[in-house]
C-alpha cells in the first residue's frame, strides 16, 4: 500500500497539464486549458484542464479526477502502476510496505530501469532510420499492402545484415545493458564460440514493443528471407515480460474506445495490416498464450474482447488457452467472444479478399463465451450416452468453477443442464458451485445522507476547493461543527479530519484522490468544483471564517435560549449566561471587523 503522504506529495510536484498534453492537443483558454476530451466523441472541445486545481473535468461527459485518475480512465493502467509512472517523471521512487527493498536499492533498480528504457528508444530510433534505406525491406512491406504512415505509426524499422550493426549507435557495444535489454547476445563464456558477442535482430523488419505507456520495451523481427525463426522476439528483460504485455496496445487505445472493442489477434503483422484495413482497434498477443494479465489488461480498455483466431486445429488450441484465461474475468458486464476464420485465412487475406465490410460481419458474429465453452465440452462427448454426458460435465466442471458466481455462469450451467439431462440444481451441487455460507443477520442499509444545505453546505464547499483552511479552524471551530445535524456533522467532521491529515499544503487535488476511497458523499460536490471557475484562496478564507463565526452564534444562541428558558435559577447558570453573552459580542466585533476588510 502506497502512503497517502506520499500521494499528496507526488500531486503536490506533477503538474496535471504536462501530464494530460501527453495524450490531449491542450490550448490555453483563459486560466485554464481546453481540448477535445478523450473520453467520448466531439466537435467542439468541453475537456478542461486546471492547473491551478491540477484537476480535470469534461462539461460534456462529466469526466473529471487528478493526473492520478486521468492516467488510470485514458492508459488503463491499474493506480499503483500509474502512481509510478508519475513518480518516475518527476524522479520520486514509490514506496511499497510489502516491497522489503531498501530505499537506495530500490532507487537503484528504477535508475535501472530507466537506463535499459533509453537503450530500446536509441536502438528503436536506429532500426527506424536503418528503414529508410533497406529497399528490400520497404519493398516486402509495400507487397504486404503497408504505408509509409502505418509504417511511421507503429514506428516500424529494419536490422542490418550484420553481425554486430548496432556499434554504429552504440559506441560502448560491449556495455552490460545491450545484453539485459536482449538487444546483443553474449556468448564470451562458451568455450569453441567463434563470435563471443553479436547482435540478436540481423536483416529483420523490426516491430518496437510499446508497453501502455508508450516506452519502448523489446522488439519483434520478422525474418526476409524465409529463414527460421519467422519471427524472433525479444526475451525477457526486466522491462519486458510477454506473458503480460500485447502488441499495438499503446497505438490501439483510442481506436478501441471508439469502436467499442478490442479484437486480439494471432500476429504482429495482423495488427498492422488491420491498421491499413480500416480496423485500428486491433492488437495482439507476443508468441504466447493468452494470459489472464493480458485478459485483465484488455478488460480496463473496454467491456468487449474479441479474440481472432485461424480455423485450423492450432488456432483451436489457442481459442482453449484464451477461454482459460478469460473465465476468472467473466462476468455479467463483459462481453467476450471468440472469432475463428477459415483454416487458410488469418485476418489480414480475409479481409483483402472478403473486404472489411465481410470481416466486420464476422466480428459482429462471434461466438460468445457461453458457446465456446458449451461447445468445448460436448463437442468430442457423445451425448446420447450417459458416458458421454457425465464425460462432458466433467470436463466442464473446472471450466465452471474457474468462473466468479454471476448471472453469466448461470446461464452456462443451465444450458449444460440441458444438454446432459440433469438440472441446473444437480450440476451446482456436483460441481460444489454454491458453497453453505453461516446466516448472518442482514445489516441494516445505510441511510443515504441528506445533502447538507446553508451554512453546512458552505463550509464543506470552501474546504473541499480549499483543504489548507482546515488547519486554521480553532477548537471552537470543531466544538460548533459538532452541534450541527448529525449527518451534516459527520460530513464535515471527516471532512476536515481528511484535510488536516494533508496539512498546510493539501490542494483540491490532493484531497479529492483522498476521498475516492471515503465514499461517494463528496462525489458530486467534487464534480461540482471541478467544472467552477477558480476561486481566491484569500475571499474563501474570509467566507470560510464568516460561515464559521456564524455557526459559532448558531450554537451561541442556542444555549443561551435553554438557559433563558431555565430561568437562570443558580450562579452557574447565570455564570454560564454571561460568558455566552460576551462570546457572542466579541463573535459580532469580528464580524464588523471582517466587513471593514472587505
Amino acid at each position: 500500500m502506497i502512503p497517502q503522504s506520499f500521494i499528496q506529495d507526488l500531486l503536490n510536484r506533477v503538474d496535471i497539464v504536462d501530464v494530460v498534453g501527453r495524450y490531449v492537443q491542450l490550448k490555453k483558454g483563459g486560466a485554464n486549458f481546453m481540448g477535445l476530451c478523450p473520453f467520448h466523441n466531439e466537435k467542439s472541445p468541453s475537456f478542461t484542464v486546471s492547473p491551478t486545481k491540477q484537476f480535470y473535468h469534461c462539461f460534456g461527459c462529466g469526466a473529471h479526477g487528478t493526473a492520478i485518475g486521468f492516467l488510470i480512465e485514458y492508459s488503463g493502467l491499474g493506480f499503483v502502476e500509474a502512481v509510478k509512472d508519475l513518480a518516475q517523471g518527476v524522479g520520486m521512487v514509490v514506496p511499497d510496505q510489502q516491497d522489503r527493498l531498501p530505499p537506495a536499492q530500490r532507487a537503484e533498480v528504477q535508475a535501472k530501469s530507466l537506463a535499459l528504457s533509453e537503450v530500446m528508444t536509441k536502438a528503436c530510433d536506429y532500426y527506424r532510420q536503418e528503414l529508410r534505406n533497406a529497399q528490400n525491406a520497404i519493398a516486402y512491406l509495400k507487397n504486404r499492402g503497408l504505408t509509409g504512415e502505418i509504417a511511421a505509426k507503429f514506428g516500424l524499422g529494419y536490422a542490418p545484415d550484420g553481425w554486430d550493426s548496432l556499434r554504429t549507435v552504440f559506441h560502448d557495444y560491449d556495455a552490460p545493458a545491450l545484453v539485459e535489454a536482449g538487444l546483443v547476445i553474449d556468448r564470451s563464456e562458451e568455450e569453441g564460440s567463434n563470435r563471443k558477442r553479436y547482435d540478436r535482430f540481423r536483416d529483420r523488419i523490426m516491430f518496437p514493443i510499446r508497453n501502455i505507456k508508450g516506452q519502448v520495451i523489446g522488439f519483434g523481427g520478422r525474418v526476409l528471407d524465409g529463414g527460421e525463426p519467422k519471427y524472433l522476439n525479444s526475451p525477457e528483460t526486466p522491462l519486458f515480460q510477454k506473458g503480460s504485455e500485447l502488441y499495438g496496445l499503446f497505438e490501439a487505445r483510442q481506436a478501441i474506445r471508439e469502436a467499442g472493442y478490442v479484437l486480439v489477434t494471432e500476429g504482429y503483422m495482423d495488427v498492422v495490416a488491420l491498421a491499413q484495413l480500416g480496423f485500428p482497434q486491433a492488437v495482439a498477443t507476443l508468441g504466447t498464450a493468452c494470459t489472464p494479465v493480458h485478459v485483465q489488461k484488455l478488460l480496463r480498455q473496454t467491456d468487449q474482447v474479441i479474440f481472432s483466431f485461424d480455423g485450423d486445429t492450432a488456432g483451436r488450441r489457442a481459442a482453449r488457452r484464451a477461454l482459460d484465461a478469460c473465465l476468472p474475468h467473466a462476468g455479467d458486464n463483459k462481453t467476450l467472444k471468440f472469432l475463428f476464420l477459415p483454416a487458410e485465412h488469418d485476418p489480414d487475406s480475409y479481409v483483402r479478399e472478403f473486404g472489411a465490410d465481410a470481416f466486420d460481419q464476422q466480428v459482429r458474429d462471434a461466438m460468445p463465451l457461453s458457446q465456446f465453452l458449451l461447445n468445448e465440452v460436448t463437442q468430442d462427448n457423445d451425448l446420447g450416452t450417459s458416458e458421454g454426458r457425465a464425460r462432458a460435465q466433467f470436463d466442464a466442471k473446472p471450466l465452471l468453477q474457474a468462473m466468479p458466481p454471476s448471472a453469466l455462469r448461470l446461464q452456462i450451467v443451465r444450458g449444460l443442464a440441458q444438454l446432459t439431462q440433469t438440472t441446473p440444481a444437480e450440476i451446482e451441487a456436483l460441481f460444489e458451485l454454491v458453497q453453505p455460507v453461516a446466516r448472518k443477520r442482514a445489516a441494516p442499509p445505510r441511510a443515504k445522507r441528506t445533502p447538507p444545505i446553508g451554512l453546512e453546505r458552505q463550509m464543506i464547499r470552501l474546504l473541499v476547493a480549499h483543504p489548507s483552511l482546515a488547519v486554521g479552524l480553532d477548537q471552537a471551530a470543531l466544538d460548533a461543527v459538532a452541534q450541527l445535524a448529525p449527518d451534516n456533522a459527520a460530513m464535515l467532521t471527516q471532512l476536515i479530519e481528511v484535510c488536516h491529515g494533508l496539512g498546510e499544503t493539501a490542494n483540491f487535488a490532493a484531497l479529492a484522490e483522498q476521498l475516492r476511497g471515503v465514499g461517494s458523499d463528496f462525489d458530486p460536490l467534487i464534480a461540482e468544483i471541478a467544472a467552477d471557475t477558480e476561486s481566491d484562496l484569500d475571499a474563501a478564507r474570509l467566507e470560510l471564517a464568516g460561515a464559521v463565526r456564524q455557526t459559532k452564534m448558531q450554537v451561541l444562541k442556542a444555549e443561551l435560549d435553554r438557559l433563558a428558558i431555565s430561568g437562570l435559577a443558580t450562579e452557574e447558570a447565570r455564570i454560564r449566561y454571561r460568558e455566552l453573552m460576551q462570546q457572542q459580542e466579541q463573535l459580532r466585533r469580528q464580524a464588523e471587523v471582517e466587513t471593514t476588510l472587505r
